[in-house]
């Protein structure tokens, strides 16, 4: 009797949970997923960080921190509401949920709180604009940096996720994007060029080796990248069901399907370098983020195969064009992001169809998607940059530059040895 007492109350409690249509377990996964992402930005910071030389390193490590802080703060006073904000425009959200306001405690989006989703996509405007710190790092002034932080969440990110994700016009479209291909990747490599245009390009480069100085941090801080991309992806799905698995699976063999890429074509080159196995998987979680949970996995690993070879090939670009994109943002997350966009288009067969499945015309759909949120994040990104440049000045001295951002933009190191 005592036990029928008990499964009917758990019985009851569970209706009740579940009468305002939210679902726990869905909410449980979204929420871990968050933490997931937010892991990302200390392994983006020792990605990054390793990359550098000593004497700007914690600089480096600092631009990923920072982002939590300031794109955080932005994201939850105006950055939100503009990206999600319910609106009839094709453009922007309302300013329903500033501040976090209006019934934001109580709405739902779909099975879980409009709280979890908004943190969900908190952490992936804090790790977008985090991604373009690596055009920058060396050169430019810490303070330039604290104020193009929200300018560009404002401006930049913010509209875009609204076009794709929130209601807006290239939603309408019908273009597909799971997990931020084009809102996240291809807006950030653009964007990560054209501030290195408005930069220009460190006083050593090409003129002398520029070195990593630790690449047990890279290679770490790849480690740390792919462990939350589960989150990243699986955690798109905003459920606890079938897409999050088929996401989550597609993430891992895309990633070891571009690691496994760039090995090969490094051996077959000179010699395989753990910075080129780290580079590849990075670029394969770029090339699969907006497929995961449209692509079945043998599409998956074709995708990230093709996303490490064109990546290795990318980041090369810079010494061609002679332009400084210091730790190759825009030939991993802008050419990863565009060709992931693409690749969406022709292999979609989950919920979508794509070129395989008889439907050509989505793939002119992800062109459209590409070339205007790239497009955007490159021509808004300029006209920050420009007007960052014009009045607190954006980039540091050549003397500070020779002692290191630590020191001048800090006055502190990453190391001292006595």
């Amino acid at each position: 009797m005592i036990r029928l007492l008990i499964v009917l109350l758990i019985t009851m409690s569970a209706s009740t949970a579940f009468a305002d249509g939210l679902n726990t377990g869905d909410t449980a996964w979204v929420l871990v997923s968050s933490a997931f992402v937010m892991l990302m930005l200390p392994g983006l910071a020792l990605f990054y960080g390793g990359m550098v030389r000593s004497k700007s390193a914690l600089s480096t490590l600092l631009y990923s921190f920072s982002a939590l802080c300031v794109a955080g703060v932005t994201w939850a006073v105006i950055g939100f509401t503009i990206a999600f904000g319910e609106s009839d425009s094709l453009f922007m959200g309302s300013m329903k949920y500033f501040m976090f306001g209006s019934d934001f405690m109580d709405a739902m989006s779909g099975t879980i709180p409009l709280g979890t989703f908004a943190i969900f996509q908190g952490m992936f405007a804090i790790i977008t604009v985090a991604l373009i710190s690596g055009a920058i790092v060396e050169r430019m002034k810490f303070s330039a940096w604290l104020l193009f932080m929200p300018l560009w969440i404002i401006l930049v990110y913010s509209p875009i996720a609204y076009w794709v994700w929130g209601g807006g016009w290239l939603g309408k479209l019908g273009a597909l994007d799971f997990a931020g291909g084009t809102v996240v990747h291809f807006s950030s490599g653009m964007a990560a060029l054209a501030i290195a245009l408005v930069l220009g390009n460190r006083k050593d480069f090409m003129h002398a080796k520029i070195i990593p100085h630790n690449v047990t941090y890279t290679v770490i801080g790849a480690g740390l990248l792919w462990f939350g991309w589960f989150g990243f992806n699986s955690g798109s799905a905003l459920a606890a069901d079938k897409i999050a698995s088929l996401a989550f699976v597609n993430t891992m063999i895309a990633a070891a399907a571009a690691g496994f890429v760039w090995m090969i074509i490094e051996m077959a080159v000179s010699k395989p370098s753990a910075l080129g196995v780290a580079s590849g998987i990075v670029a394969g979680l770029v090339g699969i983020t907006p497929a995961a949970g449209f692509v079945e996995p043998w599409a998956a690993i074709i995708i990230g195969g093709l996303t490490g070879a064109l990546c290795y090939w990318g980041i090369t670009l810079k010494f061609k064009f002679k332009l400084d994109d210091s730790l190759d943002v825009f030939g991993i997350h802008g050419l990863g992001g565009l060709f992931g966009a693409i690749a969406t288009g022709v292999f979609a067969t989950v919920g979508a169809e794509g070129l395989i499945a008889g439907n050509a015309g989505q793939v002119l759909i992800q062109i459209i998607d590409a070339l205007a949120c790239g497009g955007y994040s490159f021509i808004m990104t300029l006209i920050i940059a420009f007007a960052i440049k014009a009045t607190i000045g954006i980039r540091i001295t050549p003397e500070e530059e020779t002692e290191g951002t630590d020191l001048n933009q800090h006055g502190e190191k990453a190391y001292n040895f006595f």
